[in-house]
């Protein structure tokens, strides 16, 4: 007669902990089971630690996009002058960023003078781009008024120019230092239009985190740039910051309305949108194939149960005869495989969550032993690899492991519940 118990009984319990206890003269399941629990680990601690540094990535390139340059830029579309050039600088800049600043979640409108130059220091060059800001609008700029790394006085700005530390790096200049300003459309002459110089004193040095800014950027006041770009009374664009930059899309016929008729607008998503689009598929993939390493490893926990359930066929036996039922010895062999899981996915967690944690010191010791900067800027755009942990990624990759833990452990339990107990004990 078939004992009547509730599942996962105290005794369902003993069995399964006497199984993965088993001794290696019993067939060596511990070794398979210790084998099962480490590849789940090492799955899992891969999964949390790659979801860590993609969401860190993203959130520091995203970061880096907003801290120091504009959610959406306003300019002109081009119009045709007496001389029969085109033009798209704005004149009435002021009145134009005063009704920006007007709607509904703009937090900043900045004139800007914009110029692409060449920056020379003692014989050195470095091909830069100039943005001509006023002090009061430079100040609101998160990534250079707090950047990541800063030399000199912002509040001297009005007395030179500020710039990224790449390019201090490039002219191998400190503040104080001055630099030569060169652009090819300068002064015009009878003779046609000679190139401009001009020497700025290097008042403030920063770092934003992102290379293309820190390579590239030179900010100028405003009326300096205006008059060294031939743009006096003149802006080539408005710098708009806004409260919520995912949502910027939406208001752009309203940035539109306000910037007049000949208003058109770019936005930080038209810029890097096919990035960020790129780094989407890629967090797809990557997730998709750290599945598999999870599901690879948790296919040894069928590998250790089939070897398991082999060795006890005997005992099968024995405790159905004595009246356990089917759904018992089930749910003691599941017991084995799932205990198995949920031991490597907490260890895989902690492995995974440390290595997100300490991912900075970690890098230390790699570039110590392989003598270099594996880490290069000018390829991945921002300055460090950063990690991020986010509940949700976690959770996902602890469901993940745990499900297909249990799932695949229902296979060899079934198996063994359903051996007939006759023919186990037949030849023992």
């Amino acid at each position: 007669m078939a004992l009547s118990s509730p599942p996962f009984a105290g005794h369902e319990l003993m069995i399964a902990w006497r199984y993965l206890r088993a001794r290696k003269a019993e067939g060596g399941v511990s070794v398979m089971t210790w084998i099962s629990l480490i590849g789940i680990m090492l799955a899992v601690a891969a999964l949390i630690a790659t979801l860590a540094v993609r969401s860190g990535f993203r959130a520091e390139f995203v970061d880096t996009i907003l801290g120091a340059n504009a959610h959406v830029t306003v300019f002109n579309s081009a119009e045709v002058q007496e001389n029969g050039l085109l033009t798209r600088t704005i004149n009435d800049y002021d009145e134009m960023a005063e009704r920006l600043r007007a709607v509904e979640g703009v937090t900043r409108a900045a004139p800007l003078v914009k110029g692409q130059v060449m920056a020379n220091s003692r014989g050195r060059n470095a091909g830069v781009e100039v943005y001509g800001i006023t002090q009061e609008n430079l100040l609101t700029i998160p990534r250079v008024v707090t950047p990541q790394y800063q030399e000199g006085d912002i509040a001297r700005f009005a007395e030179g120019v500020a710039i990224g530390s790449g390019v201090a790096r490039e002219l191998a200049v400190k503040t104080g230092d001055k630099i030569k300003v060169i652009s090819p459309n300068g002064v015009k002459t009878a003779f046609g239009t000679s190139p401009r110089v001009q020497a700025f004193e290097v008042v403030y040095i920063f770092t934003a985190g992102r290379y293309d800014i820190d390579r590239t950027r030179v900010y100028m006041p405003f009326d300096q740039a205006q008059l060294f770009f031939n743009r006096e009374g003149l802006a080539d664009e408005i710098e708009v910051m806004v409260e919520e930059p995912s949502k910027v899309d939406d208001m752009a016929l309203k940035l539109i309305g306000a910037a007049g008729d000949r208003a058109l607008t770019w936005t930080w998503k038209d810029a890097s949108g096919s990035f960020l689009n790129a780094l989407d598929i890629e967090d797809n993939v990557m997730f998709v194939i750290l599945s598999i390493l999870v599901l690879i490893a948790a296919m040894n926990i069928v590998s250790g149960l089939i070897m398991l359930v082999k060795n006890k066929g005997r005992d099968i036996g024995i405790l159905r005869t004595i009246g356990l039922t089917e759904g018992a010895i089930l749910r003691v062999f599941f017991i084995c495989g799932a205990f198995t899981g949920i031991i490597g996915t907490a260890l895989g967690v902690l492995l995974g969550c440390l290595f997100a944690i300490y991912i900075d010191p970690i890098f230390a010791i790699v570039n110590g032993f392989s003598g270099g900067e594996i880490w290069d800027p000018s390829v991945r755009g921002i300055s460090f690899l950063p990690a991020k942990l986010q509940l949700n990624d976690v959770m996902s990759a602890v469901s993940l492991s745990l499900g297909l833990s249990f799932i695949v452990t229902i296979f060899p339990a079934r198996r063994a519940a359903r051996m007939n107990p006759v023919e186990a004990l037949r030849y023992e």
